[in-house]
């Protein structure tokens, strides 16, 4: 009966989706209480252990009992000290002194709250970097096999959403590529750059001479470096929010559709309809991870001197959410590009609507090797545009500007080229090889370093 009401307790409070619906088992442990706890309590032990050698007054006892209830956290009882004490580190020192009775004494010697609150953060964020990475390099590697596979399928442009020249699938994947490469460097780069606080007292001055890896903090470390790293996840956020736009719009052509399973329904109402869900999901969440850049931004403009505590409780939200949001949104991504579907037969439908208008400079120019006068063709091609043009717009009929230039005698001379001269290959210019050039330039040995971890699928539970 207790267990059962504790479960139900779970629908009469608010989780967030973050956690609840959708993100890994890794990222939400990366942010969870047992991962922030227990790393306090390395790094108090880490603190005794420097503080010792430096010739302080400490045990071999003490250090031993701290290391063998690393682990052993009582939560109820730091929620019960927290609401006396009104502060969660404190809370938290008492818990530990509680089982650690030898070590009491010299737990937290000498040390600020940011000491094991800033430190315990930039691992997190370390440790949140490595998660994402890989997920990012198998969301690149599953996209750069699909633009290798329709390197050379033409495909109708679009500029202004607008029809207009012609590319390849391959090559549109590779503009996706490309700005997925870019938020690899940026995300590698952010976590690169992250260093550790350290151990320098309440104001940053070092009283306790040990080496540490930002030579100069406040109370806190800079919260510029937060800045850094959302900005990173903020870009990624932004490129997902267009790769995914994009996908949804060739969905509602039919050109290309993300996976859909057997059993899955697209509407409630509509029982014909292959909605791209997951691409409404990235867009969507995408949103809330680029909204969350000004939380670090406002954060940082308004840290007083030294610090002030206005940034605790917006951290404890901006940054676990901006994480696990990137990470929702990689795991979809991998899930949807190795399951893209692309409808070649669509596609060529598509520029046979189109592609007379755009052949009708190559026209010219073959009637011109032909013998004819430039002017004199190039006004007959723009009758017959705007006649082929009437018929698609005002009544709703298909491209005949085709059969208009084989049904007029002056185009006689090159009847017999018309197949090559529409031929949609002559189209794409040098775009396949564009595609082969990028992905081995460029694309592939940023992955190097992940290859033993590309195997990984993702199956979606919800």
């Amino acid at each position: 009966h207790c267990h059962l009401s504790a479960r139900g307790m779970h629908h009469n409070m608010y989780r967030s989706p973050l956690v609840s619906r959708y993100a890994s088992k890794e990222m939400a442990y990366n942010f969870s209480d047992r991962k922030k706890f227990t790393t306090w309590r390395k790094l108090w032990i880490y603190l005794a252990k420097a503080e010792k050698a430096l010739g302080l007054p400490i045990t071999d006892a003490q250090v031993l009992e701290m290391e063998s209830h690393e682990k052993d956290i009582d939560f109820a009882m730091a929620a019960d000290e927290e609401r006396k004490l009104r502060h969660d580190v404190m809370a938290h020192v008492h818990t530990f002194a509680h089982c650690c009775p030898t070590a009491a004494p010299i737990i937290h010697l000498g040390a600020t709250s940011c000491y094991v609150g800033d430190n315990t953060d930039l691992i997190m964020l370390r440790d949140g970097f490595d998660i994402l990475l890989p997920k990012l390099a198998r969301v690149i590697d599953r996209l750069a096999n699909f633009a290798e596979k329709y390197a050379d399928l033409p495909t109708l442009g679009f500029t202004h959403y607008q029809p207009a020249q012609l590319t390849t699938v391959g090559k549109r994947a590779c503009l996706w590529l490309q700005d997925l490469a870019m938020d690899m460097r940026n995300l590698q780069r952010a976590r690169d750059d992250l260093r550790f606080r350290g151990v320098k007292g309440t104001t940053g001055t070092q009283i306790i001479n040990k080496l540490t890896s930002y030579l100069v903090t406040g109370q806190t470390y800079s919260r510029k470096v937060d800045v850094d790293c959302l900005s990173s996840l903020a870009s990624l956020g932004a490129t997902v929010h267009k790769i995914c736009t994009d996908i949804r719009l060739l969905a509602n052509l039919k050109e290309i559709e993300e996976p859909f399973e057997k059993e899955q329904i697209g509407s409630s109402a509509m029982p014909y309809k292959r909605n791209p869900m997951r691409a409404e999901r990235c867009c969507s969440l995408a949103r809330h991870l680029v909204a969350l850049m000004s939380d670090p931004l406002q954060t940082a403009s308004v840290q007083w001197l030294e610090r002030t505590l206005d940034d605790s409780a917006n951290r404890r939200i901006s940054l676990p959410e901006s994480f696990l949001t990137a990470d929702i949104i990689l795991s979809t991504l991998q899930n949807i590009t190795e399951g893209l579907v692309v409808y070649p037969k669509v596609i060529e439908r598509h520029i046979r609507h189109e592609l007379p208008f755009m052949a009708t400079e190559n026209i010219i120019m073959a009637m011109v090797k032909a013998g004819g006068n430039r002017q004199d063709c190039h006004e007959k091609i723009r009758v017959l545009s705007q006649e082929a043009a009437a018929v698609v717009k005002q009544e709703g009929g298909d491209n005949d500007l085709l059969a208009r230039v084989q049904g007029d005698p002056y185009f006689a001379p090159i009847l017999g080229q018309l197949d090559t001269i529409l031929d949609p290959k002559t189209f794409i210019g040098r775009a396949p090889q564009q595609v082969s050039r990028f992905l081995s330039e460029e694309v592939r040995p940023q992955l190097e370093p992940y290859k033993a971890k590309m195997d990984v699928k993702i199956e979606l539970e919800l």
